[in-house]
């Protein structure tokens, strides 16, 4: 019977520990994105009111 090969399984574990890092921190970036471009407009409110 074949030996296992341990530093095999380590190593794709930390390749996919990785991997699996790397996408949270891209979405992570992109999440950062579309909250930054949101319409400014939503805070404040810049409707001109005729009776002030």
């Amino acid at each position: 019977m074949a030996k296992p090969n341990y530093s095999f399984e380590k190593r794709q574990k930390e390749i996919a520990k990785k991997k699996k890092k790397e996408e949270k921190r891209l979405n992570k970036m992109t999440k950062g994105v579309e909250e930054d471009q949101a319409p400014l407009a939503d805070d404040k409110d810049t409707t001109i009111d005729s009776n002030t």
